[in-house]
C-alpha cells in the first residue's frame, strides 16, 4: 500500500471496479487538493458516476486504493464509510432526491438531523445556506411545491449545510436549462472556494467542466489519456487544467439570480420560529 503525496485531500490509485461483469473502471487513478475544483469529465457511460461512489466510499474498487486526508477508506468497514460520508462529505446528483413528506428546511438540514444534531441549531444552519441561496422563502412549503431548479438548490443547500470537506456533484446542471446552470455552478464553486471546500465535479458538458481549476477526462473506465493502455500517474491521468472560470462572466449567468451574498446580505427568510 503506497501513501499518498502530503498536499492531495484525496487520492486513488489503480481503481478497478465491474459492473455485474461489465467494465465499470479500469485502473484509474486521481488525486485531489484541498479546496480544488475538478472536474471529471467523458461520455455518458465513461466510468464517471462509478469513480465519484468510489471516492466517496459508497462503492469498495475490487482493485486499488482510495485516501482521504491520509486515511484508507478502501479498508474502512461499512459503519464507518457511512459516518465519513455523513461528516466529511456532501452529495449533489442530478435528480434533487428530496423526501416529500419533509419540509423544505427539514430536507436542507437532513444530514445535520440524523448527525443528532439539536433541532435548532440544524434548522440554522439549513436556512442560513437556503437564504443564501434565494430559496428561504420556500423553506416551509413542501418540495412539491418547488420548481426543478428550486429543489436543485435546495438540494445543494443539503450538500453544504455540513460544512463537508469534499462535495462531490454527479451531472448536477443536467436536468437545469442553460441559465438555471450557471446560477447553480455560480453558487456551488463561490461557496466551495470561500469556504474551502474541495468540489469533484462529473460531467459531459464542456460549458460545466469551464467552472473547474482542472480536469481529469475518462473514456471506456479509463483515463482517457491512457484508454488503450496501461494506466499510470501525474501525467497519465487525462490531466487538463481549466482556464480560470467564473461562470458569472458569460451572458447566460449574468442575467441570472443571485451570486453567494455574505450573511450580512441574506435574506433572512428562513425563520428559525417557522
Amino acid at each position: 500500500m503506497v501513501a499518498p503525496p502530503d498536499n492531495d485531500v484525496l487520492w486513488a490509485r489503480s481503481l478497478h471496479y465491474s459492473h455485474s461483469g461489465s467494465p465499470g473502471l479500469i485502473g484509474v487513478s486521481i488525486g485531489v487538493r484541498q479546496g480544488e475544483v475538478l472536474a471529471v469529465t467523458g461520455p455518458r457511460g465513461s466510468g464517471k458516476t462509478t469513480l465519484l461512489h468510489c471516492l466517496a466510499g459508497q462503492l469498495v474498487p475490487e482493485q486499488g486504493e482510495v485516501w482521504f486526508d491520509g486515511v484508507p477508506v478502501h479498508t474502512m468497514g461499512t459503519l464507518a464509510r457511512e459516518r465519513l460520508r455523513r461528516d466529511r462529505f456532501g452529495w449533489i446528483g442530478p435528480e434533487p432526491g428530496l423526501l416529500p413528506e419533509l419540509k423544505v428546511w427539514e430536507n436542507a438540514a437532513l444530514p445535520l438531523l440524523l448527525a443528532g444534531a439539536p433541532h435548532r441549531v440544524a434548522k440554522h444552519a439549513a436556512c442560513e445556506w437556503l437564504d443564501r441561496l434565494d430559496i428561504g422563502g420556500f423553506a416551509r412549503k413542501r418540495p412539491g411545491a418547488l420548481t426543478r431548479a428550486e429543489a436543485q438548490r435546495v438540494a445543494l443547500a443539503r450538500a453544504l449545510v455540513g460544512d463537508p470537506s469534499v462535495i462531490f456533484a454527479d451531472e448536477p446542471t443536467a436536468p437545469l436549462h442553460r441559465a438555471e446552470q450557471a446560477t447553480l455552478l455560480r453558487t456551488l464553486t463561490t461557496a466551495a472556494r470561500s469556504h474551502g471546500i474541495t468540489v469533484l465535479l462529473a460531467t459531459h458538458d464542456e460549458r460545466t467542466a469551464e467552472v473547474a481549476d482542472r480536469r481529469v477526462a475518462l473514456l471506456d473506465g479509463r483515463s482517457a489519456a491512457t484508454a488503450g493502455a496501461d494506466p499510470g500517474m501525474g501525467a497519465g491521468m487525462g490531466e487538463v487544467p481549466s482556464a480560470e472560470a467564473d461562470p458569472s462572466g458569460d451572458a447566460d449567468s449574468a442575467a441570472t439570480g443571485p451570486g453567494l451574498p455574505t450573511e450580512a446580505e441574506g435574506q433572512g427568510a428562513c425563520s428559525l420560529s417557522a
